[in-house]
């Protein structure tokens, strides 16, 4: 630790900690120590009669329970997993470059350099302690010797882990991820400090004791032992939460005072593009990449995809000039020897965290390049959703035919759609109640009576099928994250009735102008799965459907198909 006024402060809430720990230590050997001074005092006749005869005979028990509590509730804070960030590890053979800038900052920095690098699907970057032994194994050398650590403890004074947000990589130059980095590469010569390690194992510590002792339960003795030890450790973690809290922001201001003398210039204007960069990244998993994990497919270039859809909103934005320039510089990727393969790694790791997917490949779990996403993604979905579209119109007894006098078609149309969610004269008979919502929505929302109770079954045939039970998977490292608790960051809340019914609605529109007009289906960086007719995209489909479902008028949508010359009585394919 340096001498600055952060780095003095965490340590003085370090110490804080530690004195809380030993506080506790205090109070769990007390009993003993007054059940040692109560037989010392009956074996030298000092402490005789009834009274301390009593008094020996009770507290001698509740020491020895007490001790055995506070032991076991040590044990488990001393070996209890604490919580670890699923990463996909980056070795120094696979990024050489990458390691030797690091070490090249870390030196700069008059700092220890991180153990080891590991990558995130997230735009933020940290250090993170994975000396727990459950964590890997032990390691056998330590070159970061540091000076001032305790010899007599056990414990090798490693380095933490450098997270890195894969975007960073992929989307800024070698120059800005320096500068991005060396705040958070500064941490770690508090990490080398005896007693802030020794605050953040015991916090942490307690933390992994209460996550076991909320596991459930088998028997009612295990569940009555694991309150009692949640409850202490509880106790422990509202005790020392302040302290910890301020400790890590010293921690934090000292690592930035630190890194100021590093790239600090560049730091400024490598900012802006941590919020670009995010930005680009929401955008790309919940408008490209979730279409495609709904459908059992996960774009395997997560990372090389925020490249072109900042490249996009740049150009929208009016910023290519300036842009332009920039991205004529490395791009931080060319610091790893096989870019492709560690974005596949982590675009696999993104899904499963944001989706729940499975951990490896398999019939319903395949991977799709960016070139296929329109062919493989788009149109599948598409014709997945008409196909389910017109077999809850089947079950709701929806003729195929929209005039008794003329013959069905062979197949489904969209005529049927029109024609079903189309409202229909006012009628002084009182209309039909219709079936409630499984997310209880209000219903009030779609006036159309009829588009209310087939996006009312839609959801509740989503719902089925949702419901369907998927094929077990092995987790690729049961170590890091729990299995049963994916997705551990869900994207977005379930759609609602009516935005169900708008994209069903919307897919069996762009359906028929595949197979009727010559349209293709398309991939916006920006907006996800798009249609486009002529090579131009229908940007304003959306509220023409729109306009169908919720005021039941087919007008505007009716006139945008004559306009694109797109036939709705002609049969479509679905899959």
């Amino acid at each position: 630790m340096g001498v600055e006024a952060g780095a003095q402060a965490a340590r003085s809430r370090a110490l804080a900690v530690l004195r809380i720990r030993g506080r506790a230590l205090a109070v769990a050997l007390l009993p003993a120590a007054v059940a040692v001074i109560l037989l010392a005092g009956d074996s030298t006749d000092h402490l005789v009669g009834p009274f301390w005869h009593a008094a020996r005979w009770a507290v001698t028990p509740v020491a020895v329970v007490v001790l055995l509590a506070a032991g076991v509730i040590a044990l488990v804070v001393a070996r209890a997993r604490p919580a670890v960030t699923p990463t996909v590890p980056v070795s120094e053979d696979s990024a050489p470059d990458l390691y030797r800038m690091v070490r090249d900052l870390a030196d700069r920095l008059d700092v220890p350099a991180p153990s080891a690098i590991a990558l995130t699907p997230d735009c933020d970057s940290w250090l993170e302690d994975r000396t727990h032994p459950s964590h890997g194994p032990p390691a056998h050398e330590n070159r970061d010797e540091i000076a001032g650590v305790r010899t007599a403890h056990r414990r090798a004074a490693t380095a933490p882990v450098l997270v890195i947000g894969s975007p960073f990589l992929w989307w800024m130059r070698v120059g800005e991820l320096r500068a991005v980095l060396a705040p958070v590469v500064a941490g770690t010569g508090a990490s080398a400090h005896p007693d802030i390690a020794a605050a953040r194992r015991f916090v942490r510590g307690l933390d992994a004791a209460v996550a076991v002792a909320s596991a459930p339960a088998r028997c009612p003795l295990t569940r009555g032992v694991c309150a009692g030890l949640g409850a202490v450790a509880r106790l422990l973690l509202r005790s020392c939460r302040e302290h910890a809290a301020l400790m890590e922001r010293g921690v934090a201001a000292a690592a930035a005072e630190r890194a100021q003398a590093v790239d600090y210039g560049l730091r400024i204007v490598a900012q802006e593009q941590v919020g670009l960069a995010y930005a680009g990244w929401d955008r790309l998993l919940t408008r490209v990449a979730l279409p495609a994990w709904r459908m059992g497919r996960w774009p395997s270039r997560l990372d090389a995809g925020v490249v072109s859809a900042l490249t996009e909103l740049s150009r929208r934005d009016r910023l290519a000039e300036g842009f332009a320039s920039r991205l004529g510089e490395r791009p931080a990727c060319d610091l790893l020897e096989e870019p492709g393969a560690v974005d596949e790694a982590v675009s696999l790791l993104a899904a499963r965290l944001f989706h729940g997917g499975p951990a490896e490949t398999g019939p319903d779990w395949s991977p799709v390049d960016w070139q296929e996403y329109p062919e493989e993604v788009v149109d599948r979905k598409w014709r997945t959703d008409a196909a389910r579209l017109h077999r809850v119109l089947d079950t709701l007894g929806v003729t195929r035919s929209t005039d008794p006098a003329i013959p069905a078609p062979d197949g489904p149309t969209l005529t049927r759609i029109l024609a079903h969610l189309s409202k229909p004269p006012r009628t002084e008979e009182a209309a039909p109640r219709l079936p409630a919502s499984p997310e209880g929505e209000d219903e009030a929302e779609i006036e159309n009576e009829r588009a209310a109770a087939l996006a009312a079954a839609l959801t509740a045939q989503l719902a089925r099928e949702e419901a369907a039970p998927a094929p077990r998977t092995t987790a690729a490292d049961p170590a890091l994250w729990d299995d049963t608790a994916l997705p551990l960051f869900p994207l977005q809340p379930p759609r609602t009735a009516r935005e169900l019914l708008t994209d069903h609605v919307t897919a069996m529109v762009c359906c028929a102008a595949m197979d009727t007009a010559g349209a293709t289906p398309g991939l916006d960086w920006l907006d996800g799965p798009t249609l486009l007719i002529d090579g131009d995209r229908a940007t304003d489909l959306t509220p023409r459907v729109l306009s169908l479902v919720e005021d039941g008028d087919p007008a505007p949508l009716r006139a945008w198909l004559r306009e694109s010359g797109i036939r709705p009585e002609k049969p479509v394919r679905l899959v």
